[in-house]
């Protein structure tokens, strides 16, 4: 099968020294899996400033075709919207001279684009959002004067495209509250590297005290996420607490977020007891994982349950906030605990108990790696993923 994956966002090549995280390291992870399954994938996306060519070898049966002229990474939402008439004309002339079986958009400006793009030549677009500005708005991430285009234009493409990919079952609800059908839409989440991320493997230095990690980027809409969690280890007397993530950690000083939790830790007489590790390189989380006793989750907004996936697959038990994807990632009562959010009192009390009965931590450790591994493998999730191509595919020969 021939696949054309439309990231108008991403930066296949991060520069050198840049973390492989979040959206660019997905993105190489799926190309990467459906080319083992002998697809052929091309993925095309914005030139940046630094393409010394308009094409490039990604992996083995992967090629990044690069669109338009060069331009600045991290374009937002705004920019990459006003792009897209730039983009999708290029991408049209391309599909005319080498057509794609399917094609698969990720993030909503790409669907936009990918739909222009594929206009006549019936092609199937199927689409992944990654998170829906309606969630974003209800939880106070998209203010109310702004992005009105995106929550305009998504339900549009989702009931234009030809199979959406819902990244959980929170996400499947919004969508068809939006009006996209239900047949249309498949539940796949985003994988994890289970090689990378597995109980064995080295392990961060620690000392005696009860660890609990959590890792956040301290954005300042995460602020009341981290204040439950701190007043929560205020009520668990001995346990340590590593806040992975945010600047690196000698910009931390000058963090906003920073301040104002170093604050209340003082204020809640923990800050002995809080380490602010400050951003880490992807090759140092999964030691960090693997040292704590528990990881903990309790954003009051989260679409993937990545971290938690990730904590869980190296045989971490989490307890974590029970709202979007972490509904469908954590098994209440077997790879650890789902707690309402914005409960500190509640949250201590469910640390204390798992922290006071070790065989029942070391129990939820070894379901957790195992629901990661049989669930959230990246070869499972390419074979889900291929196989809403073959759906997408069936659909449009019926319709043509």
């Amino acid at each position: 099968m021939k696949i054309a994956l439309v990231a108008q966002h991403a930066t296949p090549f991060p520069p050198e020294g840049a973390s492989q995280a979040g959206d660019d390291f997905r993105l190489r992870e799926l190309s990467q899996n459906l080319a083992r399954k002998g697809h052929r994938v091309t993925v095309y996306t914005v030139k940046r400033d630094t393409p010394p060519a308009d094409s490039a070898k990604l992996h083995p049966g992967v090629r990044v075709q690069y669109i338009g002229a060069g331009c600045r990474a991290g374009l937002d939402e705004s920019e990459l919207l006003a792009r897209v008439p730039a983009f999708s004309g290029p991408l049209r002339e391309l599909w005319r001279r080498e057509r794609p079986d399917v094609v698969h958009a990720l993030r909503w400006t790409s669907g936009l684009a990918a739909l222009v793009a594929a206009r006549d030549l019936r092609i199937p677009v199927v689409q992944s959002f990654d998170s829906l500005g309606i969630a974003e708005r209800r939880h106070g991430l998209i203010p109310r004067n702004a992005g009105t285009e995106r929550i305009r234009l998504e339900p549009a493409i989702g009931r234009s495209v030809t199979a959406v990919l819902a990244g959980s079952s929170d996400e499947e609800s919004d969508l068809t509250r939006l009006g996209v059908p239900r047949r249309s839409i498949k539940v796949v989440p985003c994988g994890v590297d289970t090689d990378e991320f597995a109980p064995e493997g080295p392990v961060a230095s620690r000392g005696r005290s009860p660890r609990l990690v959590t890792v956040t980027e301290l954005h300042e809409h995460e602020l009341d996420s981290l204040a439950t969690l701190l007043r929560a280890l205020s009520r668990v007397p001995g346990a340590e607490l590593i806040v992975a993530g945010g600047p690196e950690r000698a910009e931390l000083p000058a963090d906003q977020t920073y301040r104002q939790l170093g604050a209340l830790a003082a204020s809640l007489d923990i800050s002995s007891q809080v380490t602010f590790a400050g951003r880490l390189s992807r090759g140092a989380l999964p030691p960090l994982l693997r040292s704590a006793e528990l990881f903990l989750s309790v954003s009051d907004y989260e679409p993937s349950g990545m971290l938690c996936i990730e904590a869980m697959a190296c045989g971490t038990p989490v307890i974590a906030s029970a709202v979007g994807g972490h509904l469908d990632a954590v098994v209440d009562g077997t790879t650890g605990i789902l707690v309402p959010p914005g409960r500190p009192a509640l949250l201590a009390q469910r640390i204390r108990q798992l922290l006071a009965r070790p065989m029942l931590l070391e129990a939820y450790g070894v379901a957790a790696a195992d629901r990661a591994r049989s669930r959230y493998s990246w070869e499972r999730i390419a074979h889900e993923t291929a196989a809403v191509y073959d759906s997408a595919l069936d659909a449009a020969a019926l319709a043509a």
